[in-house]
């Protein structure tokens, strides 16, 4: 073994638990590269060969009713490649062993099968037959949420006449890879599922014989979508058309496609963190070990070794680290991102859920990694090779002594000794100081946002659920209703109090921006339901204009006192030109709202209401569950309480296992940093300190001279940290701001104390370990002179 690869295996040895320090941060950045790259090419790949294979339309329209014959003039439009027609609806089922109402959303498949647009996949059972019209397909994540088999059945109210299903299969549709209700976010398999029944079945239960109310397009490849849309609103609009929208606007893919995106953008933004961290903490180690190795340099440069062994000795260090901590992070994310797996398999639906490790993403990670060794080192290794023997030969100059701003300070001179070294050690190396100032606050900054995402999450479940949501159920109604109808509601039992709503299918334009949503209309003065910002302001539903939220406003460019056209999508679909009156910076959704009664009259449909809001006394819920599913009137019905679960056992449950990852890594960047910047000044100022040992300082005032100067630093990161942590939480707040919700800035003082606590904490224990480093100091060496 030659000369130079013992002292690279010494030094090493020598620096062990710097270097360990180094490969558990390395280890972090490598794994959260390898774990979220690999969830990001497993679900493309899976959304990909999904929409592929099942044939997943670009181009989607509701329709009140057409005839069937409708379809061979949209295949006619240009641009159209393949037109499939369907029956859509949603029905109340009565689903055994809940108690609760839920939701069916009926979808017509062709009996016997044959290849069509959106079709389901069976992943266990078989395809309904062609004479049993009771027969039917339900999604894998309903069944199995309620523990339902083929063979089993479930009641359903179709129409307004009750009728008993039997389960032949369970299936998954690239149209409902995110499988969520009507007007929510959050999946609640156990009370929502997609049922598919035979056209026939379908057609006779809602008597639409001969006719069709949904239709799915698929265009030519270098087609205008927006052409086609436009072609399809003037074709389908006699019959009742709700408006065509794109792919882009489809709900489930929406949302996978969010989270498609999302991985790719904290694929590479968090591991560029961790890398960053590392490639600073091998700048920190290197360039100090090599100042503390100037005379072996010199030595080593004297027996004729040349720069570019010297040079390679010292990249070899760094090498080791890397490689290591590369290796344990590629195992750890590949473990990871099977976990990751399996929690994304609750919300998305594949055929597939297996995670098959993608070995280019690993190969990508390990030579990312190294990258940022080799950047973080290379500027000291260039210092190292370049440093003339004769240069090497002399120690560095002490620094120049003279007193400085905080000794002049009365105050400051009643300190003892140890103050003074401290205040000393800062001022003349202001360099240094600020390195480690900012390596501790973005080791703060951190801990500190992945922390004030725990408070987002939280925050955003306290006001949809405790302050938009004061109802105990929201009852839809299969079609619109008169007001008489909420008399009739509120003799059902346990019903205290009920106040209606108004849902109307709009599409709103602003210049070239157009949004399809609906317009909900809300009773002023509504204590049910109510429209409240993320700052707690609370918004009245206007009567002479729209509400709309920041995400729309976001998505229209427009703000408040500026006008959009507004197209009703049902009835006579009046067309007229409304003033924005105020933009509310709701959480979660992208509606716009107004006054009921100025939203029946812009409907021009009289005075009618899509359901109603219901405060139940709890004590006969079951009682009112029981009526309300056999209920002809009622199309859905939703429990509060039921959907507060859901949040916090879905939601709330994923989110908080990547939190607690991130927070796991963060708090080891935390440690990493602390220790290794003590340990570096130990090797600095070692001889130092043993000199003031042997002139009569106790260990403790020398370990005090250290660490509170560590202490210092520490505190001095503190206010840097929060800002980087606000920093970094707008930043996330801007990037996965969307249609569906947005994240709030939210940092409680409690986050940031916990994030002291933990900074604080890597601290002491950092501490701890070169107090026993300082307690061995080699008195005997610093006796020795070095000429």
């Amino acid at each position: 073994m030659r000369a130079l690869d013992r002292k690279l295996f010494r030094d090493a040895w020598h620096y062990r638990s710097q270097l360990a320090a180094i490969v558990a941060v390395v280890t972090c950045g490598i794994a959260l590269f390898v774990s979220l790259r690999s969830m990001n090419g497993h679900l493309r790949a899976s959304r990909d060969q999904f929409y592929d294979r099942y044939r997943f339309a670009d181009i989607f329209v509701p329709i009140k009713r057409a005839p069937a014959s409708v379809a061979r003039a949209v295949e006619l439009l240009p641009g159209v490649a393949s037109v499939a027609t369907r029956i859509v609806a949603e029905a109340s089922i009565d689903v055994p062993g809940l108690g609760e109402p839920a939701v069916g959303r009926f979808v017509s498949i062709p009996v016997p099968a044959y290849p069509s647009l959106n079709d389901p996949h069976v992943v266990r059972g078989r395809w309904p037959l062609p004479d049993e019209p009771d027969e039917i397909l339900a999604s894998a994540a309903f069944a199995h949420a309620n523990r339902l088999v083929p063979g089993d059945s479930i009641g359903a109210v179709l129409h307004g006449r009750w009728r008993w299903l039997r389960i032949t299969g369970t299936a998954v549709s690239p149209e409902y890879v995110y499988e969520a209700g009507s007007g929510s976010i959050f999946p609640d398999n156990r009370r929502f599922g997609v049922l598919w029944m035979a056209h026939d079945g379908l057609a006779n239960a809602f008597d639409l014989a001969g006719a069709f109310n949904d239709l799915s397009v698929t265009t030519r490849p270098g087609t205008r979508e927006d052409v086609v849309i436009a072609a399809l609103d003037h074709l389908l609009e006699p019959y009742g058309s709700f408006g065509a929208y794109g792919r882009g606007e489809q709900y489930s893919h929406v949302f996978l496609d969010g989270e498609i995106d999302e991985t790719q953008v904290t694929s590479i933004l968090l591991p560029a963190i961790f890398l960053g961290v590392t490639a600073f903490l091998l700048h920190l180690v290197l360039s100090r070990l090599i100042g503390t190795q100037r005379e072996q340099l010199a030595t080593l440069k004297a027996y004729g070794y040349s720069n570019v062994t010297i040079a390679g000795h010292y990249l070899g260090l760094a090498f080791i680290p890397m490689a290591l901590g590369s290796l344990l992070g590629a195992a750890l994310g590949l473990w990871l991102a099977t976990q990751l797996a399996v929690v994304y398999a609750r919300f998305f639906q594949f055929p597939s859920a297996a995670f098959r490790a993608d070995w280019g993403i690993v190969v990508a990670a390990v030579a990312v990694g190294c990258a940022a060794g080799l950047a973080g080192t290379l500027s000291a290794v260039i210092r190292s090779a370049s440093l003339p023997p004769a240069e090497a030969m002399r120690p560095e100059a002490p620094a120049r002594f003279r007193t400085g701003l905080l000794e002049r300070l009365r105050p400051f001179r009643r300190l003892g000794p140890a103050a003074h070294i401290i205040a000393r050690n800062l001022e003349r190396r202001p360099g240094k100081a600020l390195l480690s100032i900012t390596g501790l606050a973005l080791a703060g900054g951190l801990v500190v946002t992945v922390l004030a995402m725990y408070d987002a999450v939280d925050f955003m479940k306290t006001v949809q659920f405790h302050e938009v949501m004061r109802e105990d159920v929201t009852v839809t109604f299969e079609s619109q209703r008169p007001m008489s109808a909420l008399a009739e509601m509120a003799r059902l039992p346990g019903v205290l109090a009920v106040e209606p709503f108004r849902s109307v299918p709009v599409r709103l334009r602003a210049g070239t921006r157009d949004w399809q949503t609906a317009v909900l209309g809300l009773e002023s003065g509504g204590r049910l339901h109510r429209i409240i910002g993320s700052g707690g302001r609370t918004f009245a539903p206007p009567e002479h204009g729209l509400l709309v939220s920041a995400v729309l406003a976001r998505v229209l460019d427009v703000r408040r006192g500026d006008h959009v056209l507004l197209e009703v999508l049902e009835g006579t679909r009046p067309t007229q030109d409304a003033l924005i009156a105020g933009v509310t910076d709701e959480l979660i959704g992208s509606a716009a709202y107004m006054d009921i009664v100025a939203l029946s009259r812009l409907a021009a449909g009289g005075a009618a209401a899509s359901g109603a809001f219901l405060a139940v006394d709890q004590r006969l819920a079951d009682t009112l569950y029981a009526e309300l599913k056999r209920l002809p009137a009622v199309s859905s019905v939703s429990v509060r309480e039921v959907q507060l679960r859901s949040f916090e056992q879905t939601i709330a449950e994923s989110f908080n296992i990547s939190l607690a990852i991130m927070l796991l890594f963060a708090v080891v960047i935390a440690f990493g940093i602390v220790y290794n910047s003590a340990r570096v000044a130990l090797s600095e100022r070692g001889r130092e300190l043993a000199s003031l040992r042997v002139l009569g300082f106790t260990r403790g005032e020398v370990s005090a001279m250290l660490l509170g100067e560590q202490a210092v630093l520490t505190v001095m990161s503190l206010p840097i940290a929060w800002l980087l942590a606000w920093v970094l939480c707008w930043l996330i707040a801007v990037r996965f701001a969307s249609a569906l919700f947005q994240i709030p800035i939210l940092i409680e003082g409690s986050s940031f104390l916990l994030g002291v606590i933990a900074v604080g904490a890597a601290a002491v224990l950092s501490a701890l370990a070169v107090r026993g480093r300082i307690a061995r100091l080699d008195l005997v060496a610093v006796l020795k002179t070095r000429e």
